[in-house]
């Protein structure tokens, strides 16, 4: 099993920066890769960005060059850094972390709000 913690998040003002956290326990060698997905109100859950255990990396098309994910593998945790937000990028962010194998499974944190005013 994987459990995932998340801190971070918060208000922040249109053009701002935050930075969310997942920290990930239990079974950290299975770990496939790592990210974080969003969902605002009254929208779909869309992907973010995430890592694979090899360092590859993947964004969504509207926080390509805005958002930058990263890792710290001594501490088991993925950083979203977040810079110039927009009001259209609030929403619950949820960290995920696939593991296991051959069949993947899925872990989640449990979400941390990001709200960015105009």
């Amino acid at each position: 099993q994987v459990q995932l913690v998340e801190s971070g998040g918060g208000l922040v003002q249109a053009g701002g920066s935050l930075r969310v956290s997942c920290a990930a326990s239990g079974s950290i060698v299975s770990i496939n890769a790592m990210g974080w997905y969003r969902q605002a109100p009254g929208k779909q859950r869309e992907l973010v960005a995430a890592i694979t255990s090899g360092g590859s990396t993947n964004y969504a098309d509207s926080v390509k060059g805005r958002f930058t994910i990263s890792r710290d593998n001594a501490k088991n945790t993925v950083y979203l850094q977040m810079n110039s937000l927009k009001p259209e990028d609030t929403a619950v962010y949820s960290c995920f972390a696939e593991w296991g194998g051959p069949i993947l499974k899925r872990s989640w944190g449990q979400g941390t709000q990001v709200t960015v005013s105009s």
